[in-house]
């Protein structure tokens, strides 16, 4: 790799450490490439990115970042998987992991936290921030309803206590 192009590869991997929520660092020795797309596809679909470089080169780039604590993490084959949500690219990973047993998580960090591989799995089990704002909107929505409901409660049987009587005539 020449010296431009090494330079050019830390300062992109610079500015992805800089605006990503959260970054998961897994081994990946023994995957084949066939494996390595679908982690890519799945971690694309679900807002993350995945990406492999050389450690010299990542660790350079982490200098000045809030994730600055994975440097320790790069040793070996390594693959970095990075998302703005906390939650994507750690349920991502996990359940790659579950299929492929070559896929091993080391750790990772959100923010200044440095994450060792059972926070990436807690991390990995809370609802997406979609899933966390359609449950927050549910909550608002709800009390509306039932505001609602018990408004109209009472005519409903107030109606129904006419209608009784009005059948009760008709037989009578």
């Amino acid at each position: 790799m020449e010296r431009a192009a090494k330079k050019e590869a830390v300062e992109t991997l610079n500015e992805v450490f800089k605006t990503t929520g959260v970054a998961v660092v897994a081994h990946y020795s023994g995957l084949t490439v066939a494996q390595m797309q679908t982690l890519r596809t799945q971690m694309k679909q679900a807002g993350a990115s995945v990406k492999v470089s050389k450690n010299r080169l990542a660790k350079i780039a982490l200098e000045g970042t809030d994730v600055v604590s994975i440097g320790s993490l790069l040793k070996g084959p390594t693959v970095i998987a990075t998302s703005n949500d906390p939650v994507a690219a750690p349920k991502v990973a996990i359940e790659f992991a579950k299929t492929n047993e070559k896929f091993v998580i080391l750790g990772g960090a959100m923010g200044t936290t440095v994450l060792n591989p059972d926070a990436v799995k807690a991390l990995a089990s809370l609802p997406s921030l979609d899933e966390l704002r359609a449950k927050i909107v549910g909550l608002l929505v709800a009390p509306a309803t039932k505001i609602a409901q018990l408004s109209t409660a009472p005519a409903a049987k107030l109606a129904r206590v006419v209608q009784a009587y009005a059948s009760k005539s008709e037989a009578a």
